[in-house]
């Protein structure tokens, strides 16, 4: 079963999303200029709402490069000895395979995505063999470098420590991890393939750059000096963006061990992330925090269908009619063109659309929800019915 969603969210002058130039990031789409907002960025921004109101603060992820500190914490409470843990957590995770920086050993080779339980896991596999650890950790300033420790490391740790180390990276019941996946590089078999799919949000219209000049007066400077301390520009732009995201709904019970009642408050809270997270760029300079002013939640038994073509050609805004009400019109244009020729099998379909968008929905107008609470209500019950 897959649950889909479609929105379309409106953002007055912002830089939610920049490039490593500072400038909003973009892409042509239909031969024309849009406004983009990466996935990535997006996913932050649904993960960081998912840490902030899920209710099962345990069965959530840690995405860090800092495991050992984190690892080392738990033994730290249990009464081990600060540099003693730490080195005994290093020589287990390269004991696994888990390459650690040549720059900082205390930290990853690159960015870890695992479960909260199952970091303590690891750590109580770590307190429950520390002894034996603590005498094969390696002492790299008896003329070892790093690397030869860390070398040394993985070839000493007992077979029955590793194994018991790897039984327990299992992902756990992390629901952000079950949900967005995560690649484990140095052990393939406990990466963990996403349940969900968040496409980049781009523009219905095209779009230019603009640029905002900005000056910054020193408060102490004396009255007779004139003139300002700071000079700048940001970039910006101002859009109205289709997004697209979907859940494999098996796939995330899958993930979530067979854990029904996890998986249906995981589903909600991917609703309602996806429709109140925001991304952070650049907010204090425009606190641009406009809620969807449409959202469409189809359920069905299979395929996929992002409707990203019904702004190939981009929308225009008229004395009459502005880009939200034009982007949902064609939206619901292009849903009934596309279930006139494909079929529409969904199981249910639930939107809602802000009452200041006087638009006809088309062969939708029959599925309108209303409000956020009673979408989500009713694509629960089609999902778990």
């Amino acid at each position: 079963m897959i649950l889909e969603l479609h929105l379309i969210q409106n953002f007055a002058p912002s830089n939610l999303n920049r490039s490593d130039t500072g400038s909003p990031k973009d892409c042509t789409f239909g031969g024309f200029r849009r406004a983009r907002i990466s996935s990535q960025c997006f996913k932050r921004a649904m993960r960081e709402h998912f840490r902030e109101n899920f209710s099962a603060q345990d069965n959530l992820a840690e995405r860090s490069t800092r495991l050992v500190e984190a690892i080392s914490k738990h033994l730290i409470e249990n009464g081990k000895d600060e540099a003693e843990a730490k080195g005994v957590v290093e020589t287990a995770l390269s004991g696994v395979g888990l390459k650690m920086s040549s720059k900082d050993a205390t930290k990853t080779q690159y960015l870890l995505f695992l479960g909260r339980e199952e970091i303590k896991e690891v750590a109580d596999v770590c307190l429950e063999n520390y002894d034996a650890l603590l005498k094969i950790t390696p002492k790299t300033e008896e003329g070892m470098t790093a690397k030869e420790a860390k070398k040394a490391a993985k070839g000493s740790v007992p077979p029955e420590i590793s194994k018991a180390l790897k039984n327990v990276l299992d992902g756990g019941k992390a629901s952000d991890l079950a949900l967005f996946g995560r690649m484990l590089a140095d052990l393939p078999d406990k990466t963990r393939d996403a349940s969900s799919q968040v496409a980049h949000a781009i523009s219905t219209h095209k779009v230019g750059m603009e640029f905002d000049f900005f000056t910054a007066v020193d408060d102490l400077k004396p009255e007779e000096q004139s003139g300002s301390d700071h000079l700048g520009t940001v970039e910006f732009n101002s859009a109205c963006f289709y997004r697209y995201a979907n859940v494999n709904i098996e796939k995330l019970k899958d993930n979530l061990q067979g854990d029904e009642d996890l998986t249906r408050a995981t589903i909600e809270a991917f609703i309602r992330s996806a429709i109140e997270a925001i991304p952070t760029g650049k907010q204090n300079s425009f606190a641009t925090h406009e809620r969807p002013s449409f959202v469409l939640a189809v359920v069905g038994d299979a395929g996929k269908c992002s409707l990203a073509n019904a702004f190939e050609k981009p929308v225009k805004a008229s004395e009459k009619k502005g880009l939200v009400e034009s982007s949902i019109e064609n939206f619901a244009a292009h849903w009934e063109a596309i279930a006139e020729i494909y079929g529409d099998d969904a199981k249910a379909k639930n939107c809602f659309k802000v009452k200041t968008a006087d638009v006809d929905l088309k062969s939708l107008k029959n599925n309108d929800a209303g409000n956020v609470e009673t979408l989500i209500n009713n694509t629960m019950k089609a999902i778990f019915a």
